[in-house]
């Protein structure tokens, strides 16, 4: 009987235990993660990357002479290593982004519910990744790809950059095949298109669409960069068409998702930048209507006579600049609501008239002149104008399409428009090399073409970095990358 009590009482103290430790777990939330929940935040910490104006992440405002600085003109010269600005690039992509869009494309790839929409959410996840993955090729070369989100491999190997570019753009041809518009994908979940399938594929074609003219002067990819063009324009309602479409998040009144441009400057009560004198003298030259939506007047006390006038000023590039004395940004651009950007119809229209200019096939014909018209006049109806300030601005004899040197008319218009688009704005000026930006008297090299690798990448994954640094010419922010050739 003492026996037979002995073994209930084991049984009773072991049930106990069970039991005490259930009530440590939370039932009414969920112990794994979706690829759905996982999804949103990739894409969050994506924007927020290619929005922010911090100066330890994301410098190309600077960099393009947007804007420069005022106390502390480091970035504006062009010194990258002191913040390990590269490392941070490079982090915020891998880490907060690649990996996440990486877990939700596992999650979604062996859940086993039933799920109509899965081939579109994992392309739409794959399509994300892709630019991500556009982005740090542009940005450095060379780079991890085929091993990198391996985190059992501590020393991935760097992949030829334009090997690694041409597989994006394969990856985008069979996520633009696999997406079906009827049916649905991440709803509410996604930020940027609330689930919209046929959206997905208007931008999934348009990037294919830049991502192919990336190529477009390398000799031996002339074939590939036109077949890849051709292919994304054979079919103008497949491309992003208007402003509405643009590829945006529309960030909330409060933290931790408003716009981080705001938390970066007006909410820390910080005033780092004024306009910068390259960018205001060229719109005002110009009389550019955008001026009113880009910066906020100063007096102008560059003459007597004008002390009271109020006027749009740049201040000089990688000098310390009084903050009261200059232009700074437009209010809208530092509210917490503010809508970020990645991709935008004038880039489209842009795009197409350097198609039509090399001679490329596109859908509907139409000249170079007209879609550089519709390009100027997207960004400027972008930013608030209207069509008549557009078809005047068009008039000005500095704005008039040029046929011969048309790498100058279109590269002049995609800087101005991608006045917040910093990233993008740094692209097309190296590969269209307009405008020609000169560095500030005190800039520690000549205009950077490429971000050096990451410090810590010679420390932890030194032969890799030293091969890809041999590989591409040398880890200077001089080197050209495999597609800036002229």
């Amino acid at each position: 009987m003492k026996k037979i009590l002995a073994i209930l009482l084991i049984f009773v103290v072991f049930a106990s235990c069970k039991k005490l430790e259930d009530l440590n777990k939370d039932t009414k939330s969920p112990t794994t993660s979706t690829g759905e929940s996982i999804f949103p935040e990739a894409q969050k910490r994506l924007f927020d990357h290619m929005v922010t104006c911090d100066v330890n992440s994301n410098i190309w405002r600077l960099i393009d002479q947007y804007w420069t600085e005022t106390t502390y003109p480091d970035e504006s010269n062009y010194i990258l290593v002191n913040r390990s600005i590269p490392d941070h690039h490079w982090d915020a992509l891998y880490v907060n982004v690649l990996k996440n869009l990486d877990a939700a494309k596992n999650f979604i790839t062996t859940s086993t519910i039933i799920d109509p929409s899965k081939a579109n959410k994992l392309a739409i996840v794959d399509v994300l990744s892709v630019y991500t993955w556009s982005i740090l090729v542009e940005t450095f070369g060379d780079i991890p790809y085929s091993e990198a989100l391996d985190i059992n491999n501590l020393s991935p190997k760097y992949d030829n950059g334009l090997t690694v570019y041409k597989d994006l753009i394969n990856r985008l041809n069979a996520d633009i095949a696999n997406m079906d518009p009827s049916l649905g994908s991440f709803d509410a979940a996604d930020n940027m298109y609330q689930g919209d399938v046929t959206s997905w594929i208007k931008f999934a074609n348009s990037l294919r669409l830049r991502m192919g003219m990336l190529l477009a002067d390398i000799p031996s990819e002339a074939t590939f960069a036109q077949t890849t063009v051709e292919a994304s324009a054979a079919d103008l309602t497949l491309l992003i068409q208007d402003n509405s479409e643009n590829a945006q998040l529309v960030y909330l009144s409060s933290a931790p998702n408003d716009n981080p441009m705001y938390e970066d400057q007006p909410a820390s009560g910080r005033r780092d930048f004024v306009a910068a004198k390259t960018i205001v003298d060229t719109m005002n030259n110009w009389s550019d209507p955008r001026r009113a939506f880009y910066f906020r007047q100063k007096i102008d006390t560059s003459t007597v006579d004008t002390i009271q006038a109020f006027a749009y000023v740049g201040a000089p590039v990688g000098l310390k600049n009084n903050y009261f004395s200059y232009s700074i940004s437009a209010k809208a651009l530092w509210s917490p609501t503010a809508t970020g950007v990645i991709f935008e119809y004038s880039e489209v229209e842009f795009l197409l008239a350097e198609a039509v200019s090399r001679g490329y096939t596109i859908d509907g014909g139409g000249s170079a002149a007209s879609h550089y018209a519709l390009g100027v006049t997207a960004s400027i109806e972008h930013w608030g104008g209207t069509t008549a300030d557009a078809t005047t601005y068009l008039a000005n004899s500095n704005v008039v399409f040029d046929p011969v040197n048309w790498k100058k008319s279109i590269g002049m218009q995609q800087w101005i428009a991608y006045y917040n688009r910093g990233f993008e704005g740094w692209t097309e000026q190296r590969r269209m090399d307009y405008p020609v930006l000169v560095p500030g008297p005190n800039a520690m090299s000549a205009f950077p073409v490429r971000f050096t690798y990451p410090i810590a990448e010679q420390t932890l994954n030194g032969a890799s970095y030293n091969a890809a640094a041999a590989a591409i010419g040398g880890d200077a922010v001089t080197t050209k990358l495999f597609w800036d050739k002229n």
